[in-house]
């Protein structure tokens, strides 16, 4: 069976389509959203996704075998999970023979490519490297077009496009673009067509589509981006008219100046020398023996793990006695870093209850900060917002080093500041070295909104701006936003005097990932804009009507309240507390204690993995060394963020409350009592799944081929135009992950686990086929939990079957705390001792 077909002749949309859909579609870093880096092939299975990226387009992406070995050698896989697998691929009388193979056998592991091989012959049979001689040269002009604020001067007709721009610069300018005058008289004219550049440069029209993705993929970076920003312009604050044709159109022109200046007229079109013919790209791909070890070994590695999950979801504590209203509730991001925190915050308060939900609240908006320029989107990333949210009122004013200004960029004040200035921010660079301190150059997430400020959350008079954004919400749109929120979670009654709803963000310090670090569901911003218009929703009158009408009684003496966790700085703040009543103003001091005491416990926990911090000492002396290296100019990490995510959690939190998790856990509180027919599960899947799926696969792929499908290391990264960053100032743009995001992390793929009857989650996977695709083709894994039994069903080709564990232990530790103290390797699920 053939999964790609070659076109035998050239269709100039198609290939730009198939060009778009596996270039990379990392956004630029303001926008920079964790996304399944290989989602070209996500409508393959994931082992032959494996497979064909690796011998299409050479990247590695899985371990490889001897890695898998150094694993199981350790113990991190199971023998009896692994003689499960084998027995269910390969039957009872293969069993011995696998095994040896995929211990002892030796393999071929080197794989040759089939991108490049057609372009490379320019180098092997007419000596001349077109990478060197054209890239230089075109990454410039690509990062001058697109700056957004780095460049001093602006691109001449930037508004006309790229091609016009260029076109402008070759007519007015004392320098040129090409060295060739045939080739630069032929740009400016503008007269070839695409077709006509890869005649030139081809000749044979059969091979046009695969040199152009031999070409492309040589700055997969670059081209990713260019192709982000057609179909995306909103992506750039400062729009830019610019298409892939326009890349590729100006690449060609380049690589036939560099042609015409090395060989004037005495080269031919590659083609034309030719000696055997050049294997297609996407022609099908033989299995291997080596393919169905490294799947086999995925797989046992994978499953040893999520056999301890399932062993600790399934422990069946002792009925407890009926308990007293919580003392409050608090509704936090699913985020993976919020597990730790939430675990703690209900040690210090056996009495609260705490949810987890996507972290944008189901507020779906665009803010705009007072006096900003723009607005930004904060939801995700494929919804498209109709609600504008403005800042108003008195906001302090930000601060900003005074050497940071544009007079800087003349010559002679340039020169005064550089006499002065200069020397004041070589003293404080010294400085920052032995005491790092909080500065304008942090991003600091509690910045994005300024706790005094007012918003326009209600719309008035049915209010917009000249875009069609409607400014605010009505109260019916209120409504929905909050009840839907509260069912999803199954919160509907009990309600506690205090609700908290936080959000989260990141403070960081030179690092252009900082979007990575805040919340995915935010589009990359602090969850604060959202947690805030949320509360004022349910605490309006008029919405808590229409809710009562639709079956959620929230009683006058429940208020909700806004608030941020910064998951770098383990702090927590919270908003519009001057506008609770006297005594409920005292509950919320008494709370702030609890969050206090939680915040210092987890920072704790999370220096277990900071080689600069001893973890023996008291929480609060390690708190205090957490908000020092946050603000440090010289740590390249501030935090760890979503590094060793495995799991997403959907269900009430008894399912995993007692559970030690090790951080690794999204948890998305469901209750499947409310929910019969997986209404609201589908909703929560249709968000979790890609949002969870591509944060664990872009960590996935960025630790197992760092330097392809991840950035590589961050500590030579310049920042181009503001929109990416590369090595050095001529290098591609760097997609995925830098290498101290991913250094301890375990590549394994995602565990969905939904507590919920199995035929109700099947009928509710298969109505949206965006998330069905993620599920069938295993890009993640699913586990169904029926509530009475707590029995596991795992889904596989199509259905859910019984799963049976392999005698898996979960143990209950004596010394956590001592555990967590020596240790900075991932842990075991534990059971935790009942308060």
């Amino acid at each position: 069976m053939k999964i790609f077909i070659d076109e035998v002749f050239f269709n100039k949309h198609e290939t730009l389509e198939k060009l778009r859909h596996y270039l990379p579609s990392q956004a630029p870093l303001k926008d920079f959203v964790h996304h399944n880096t290989l989602h070209g092939f996500q409508h393959l299975k994931f082992e032959d996704a494996i497979r064909y990226a690796t011998e299409v387009f050479g990247y590695k992406a899985s371990l490889n075998i001897k890695e898998y070995r150094e694993i199981f050698h350790k113990g991190k896989i199971s023998d009896k999970v692994l003689d499960k697998i084998i027995l269910r691929e390969k039957g009872p009388e293969d069993l011995q023979n696998w095994r040896s193979k995929l211990i002892e056998k030796e393999f071929n592991t080197n794989i040759k490519s089939r991108i490049g091989a057609l372009r490379s012959l320019w180098k092997k049979d007419f000596h001349i490297d077109l990478d060197n001689q054209v890239h230089p040269l075109l990454f410039k002009l690509l990062c001058s077009y697109l700056d957004q604020g780095i460049s001093i001067w602006q691109f001449p007709s930037k508004n006309e496009g790229f091609i016009a721009s260029l076109i402008e610069i070759e007519k007015n300018s004392y320098s040129c673009i090409f060295r060739s005058k045939e080739i630069k008289n032929l740009f400016v004219k503008n007269q070839l067509t695409l077709e006509d550049l890869l005649e030139n440069l081809v000749g044979d029209e059969k091979y046009f589509e695969q040199y152009l993705f031999d070409q492309q993929f040589s700055h997969p970076g670059w081209s990713g981006m260019v192709a982000v920003i057609e179909k995306q312009p909103e992506t750039l604050l400062d729009s830019r008219n610019i298409t892939l044709e326009d890349l590729i159109k100006l690449e060609c022109y380049l690589e036939l100046d560099a042609l015409y200046s090395h060989y004037a007229n005495n080269w031919a079109p590659l083609t034309k020398i030719l000696h055997d013919k050049v294997e297609g790209l996407f022609m099908e791909l033989p299995y291997s023996e080596y393919a169905e070890c490294l799947k086999i070994w995925q797989e046992a590695y994978e499953w040893t793990f999520y056999d301890l999950v399932i062993s600790g979801l399934q422990y069946k504590p002792s009925p407890q006695a009926s308990r007293p209203n919580a003392s409050f509730q608090a509704m936090f991001c699913i985020d993976d870093r919020e597990c730790s925190f939430r675990r703690y915050l209900e040690q210090v308060d056996t009495l609260c209850s705490t949810y987890g939900t996507p972290g944008f609240f189901g507020v779906d908006i665009y803010y705009q900060p007072m006096n900003g320029h723009f607005h930004t989107k904060v939801c995700p990333g494929p919804v498209t917002p109709k609600h504008l949210v403005k800042e108003y009122g008195e906001v302090k004013k930000q601060k900003t080093d005074i050497h940071f200004t544009k007079l800087s960029h003349n010559f002679f004040s340039g020169w005064l500041i550089t006499q002065t200035l200069g020397f004041w921010s070589a003293l404080k660079l010294f400085m920052n070295v032995f005491k790092p301190s909080m500065s304008p150059a942090v991003s600091h997430s509690f910045k994005h909104m300024d706790r005094l400020s007012k918003l326009t959350i209600e719309n008035i008079n049915d209010q917009k701006v000249a875009s069609g954004l409607q400014i605010g919400f009505k109260n019916n749109e209120m409504a929905d936003r909050v009840e839907g929120v509260l069912k999803s979670i199954g919160l509907t009654d009990n309600f506690a005097p205090l609700v908290y709803t936080i959000g989260h963000g990141a403070s960081t310090t030179n690092n252009p990932h900082y979007a990575a670090y805040d919340c995915g569901a935010c589009s990359g911003r602090a969850g604060s804009v959202n947690a805030r218009v949320f509360s004022y929703m349910a605490n309006k009158a008029e919405v808590r009507e229409l809710l009562r009408e639709r079956g959620i009684h929230i009683p006058n003496s429940t208020y909700f309240i806004g608030g941020l966790r910064d998951t770098t700085r383990d702090e927590i703040d919270f908003y519009d507390v001057d506008a609770l009543p006297v005594k409920y103003q005292k509950v919320h001091e008494k709370n702030l204690l609890s969050f206090e005491i939680a915040s210092d416990l987890n920072a704790k926990e999370r220096s277990r993995r900071f080689k600069s911090i001893s973890s023996q000492q008291s929480a609060k002396e390690i708190h205090k060394e957490i908000l020092t290296r946050s603000v440090s100019l010289f740590e390249p990490r501030p935090e760890l963020n979503h590094a060793t995510n495995a799991l997403c959690i959907v269900g009430k939190r008894e399912l995993t409350k007692g559970l030690f998790l090790d951080r690794r856990a999204f948890l998305n509180s469901y209750d499947y009592q409310q929910d019969p027919d997986g209404k609201y599960l589908l909703n929560i899947l249709n968000a979790a799944t890609p949002v969870c799926g591509g944060i664990n696969l872009e960590y996935y792929f960025s630790r197992v081929e760092n330097q392809k499908l991840g950035a590589g290391s961050k500590l030579p990264h310049n920042v181009m135009g503001l929109i990416g960053v590369s090595n050095g100032i001529e290098g591609d743009l760097r997609t995925g992950l830098p290498s101290q995001m991913i250094e301890v992390h375990d590549p394994i793929r995602l565990m969905m686990v939904v507590e919920q009857y199995p035929e109700v989650v099947l009928d509710t996977i298969k109505r949206n086929t965006a998330t069905y695709e993620w599920y069938i083709n295993n890009w993640v894994n699913l586990v169904a939990i029926e509530p009475d039994t707590k029995k596991a069903y795992r889904f596989q080709q199509g259905e859910f079957s019984l799963y049976e564990l392999e005698d898996t232990e979960t143990f209950v530790p004596d010394h956590l705390e001592s555990i967590i103290e020596s240790s900075d390797e991932n842990l075991p699920v534990y059971l935790l001792k009942a308060s």
